[in-house]
C-alpha cells in the first residue's frame, strides 16, 4: 500500500464515520482501521523525512567542498 492509497482509505473511513447510518460495531472497526492507516502514514512520513535529511546533508557536503579548478589541466 502506498501513502496515497492509505490517505484515500482514511478519507473513505472518515466519510463512513460521519454517516449517521453506520452501525456502532462497524464504526468501531472503521476507527480501528483508521488508527492502523494513520500509523502507516506517520511511519511513511517519518521515513521520507529521514531520506530528505540524508539527501540535504549530502548536498550540504557537496556545496561546502571547495572547487579546485587547478586539477582540470
Amino acid at each position: 500500500m502506498t501513502y496515497e492509497d492509505a490517505l484515500k482509505e482514511l478519507e473513505k473511513i472518515a466519510a463512513a464515520l460521519e454517516d449517521k447510518d453506520t452501525a456502532l460495531e462497524d464504526a468501531v472497526k472503521l476507527f480501528e482501521k483508521s488508527l492502523e492507516l494513520s500509523k502507516f502514514c506517520f511511519e511513511k512520513l517519518k521515513e521520507t523525512d529521514g531520506k530528505i535529511v540524508t539527501l540535504k546533508k549530502e548536498l550540504d557536503a557537496l556545496i561546502e567542498t571547495p572547487f579546485d579548478d587547478t586539477k582540470a589541466d
